[in-house]
């Protein structure tokens, strides 16, 4: 049996976060008390490409093994995150979407202030694994085949010319998969990739949906030590999964009546 991995999700770091980013948001004092009890308690962070190879290849993992994992490519990753980063010497994966990072490709709809590719770059000469997260960020369950594949290709392709190294993983936008969504994935070049669940990672669940753990604003410090050590995740976050199943038949009804509606005209 393989060693379940707790692989926390994080979204913005930084004092003042915009309105919408507030609820996923950390302070960037309590990400660096959370650092600082991941290193006491003896836990060591890997990258997401870490973990998915030594899992494909039946590799063993270091002691108490733990992934930190930001979405979007919000700016106090960089200002903030990355000081506490290394100050430890951990590792992180960074999933950005590259519609909404500052720069040439940028197509508006961000949440907060994005990083630059400067910015992104300096993280991955650092040592953070830079991986994707879709272009625009949309509900991919809910695109169609053509726009689905331009979402997973585009984002690599800029991941890979700015970085000169293509991107191995992947993050679901909104943690929103299906069956044809990790297929087009693992298809445009992806080796892993993660959803969100709120629950510990397995290797049983397949290299295309493992499970992260969601840290934000109103994330205690005992709370996160629970969280990581896997301690009470399922009665933590009961409500919001009984929100996720109802909301995942209301998207599975909405994609077939638009599958109907294409099909009819």
């Amino acid at each position: 049996m393989s060693t379940p991995v707790p692989i926390l999700m994080y979204h913005a770091v930084g004092h003042r976060p915009a309105k919408a980013a507030y609820r996923l948001s950390v302070s960037p004092e309590a990400f660096a008390e959370q650092l600082e009890l991941l290193d006491e308690r003896g836990f060591t962070p890997l990258t997401t490409a870490q973990l998915g190879a030594a899992w494909r290849g039946g590799g063993v993992l270091p002691p108490r093994p733990v992934l930190i994992t930001f979405d979007d490519g919000y700016e106090g990753v960089h200002r903030h995150a990355l000081p506490a980063l290394a100050k430890h010497g951990f590792a992180s994966t960074l999933f950005v979407s590259t519609g909404w990072l500052r720069g040439p490709y940028d197509t508006g709809g961000a949440l907060d202030t994005m990083l630059d590719w400067d910015q992104v770059r300096e993280l991955a000469a650092a040592g953070t694994e830079i991986g994707g997260h879709s272009h625009t960020h949309p509900q991919m369950d809910q695109l169609p085949d053509d726009e689905l594949l331009f979402e997973a290709r585009r984002c690599r392709e800029i991941i890979t010319e700015e970085l000169g190294d293509r991107p191995v993983s992947f993050a679901y936008p909104y943690g929103y998969s299906s069956r044809r969504v990790r297929r087009t994935v693992r298809e445009t070049g992806f080796a892993q990739s993660l959803a969100v669940g709120n629950a510990l990672a397995r290797r049983r669940q397949g290299p295309y949906a493992l499970e992260r753990v969601t840290v934000q604003r109103s994330t205690g410090i005992e709370e996160f030590q629970r969280l990581v050590e896997g301690r009470s995740i399922a009665r933590n976050f009961a409500g919001d999964r009984a929100l996720t199943k109802g909301y995942a038949m209301v998207r599975r009804a909405r994609a077939a009546g638009r599958k109907v509606s294409r099909i009819r005209v």
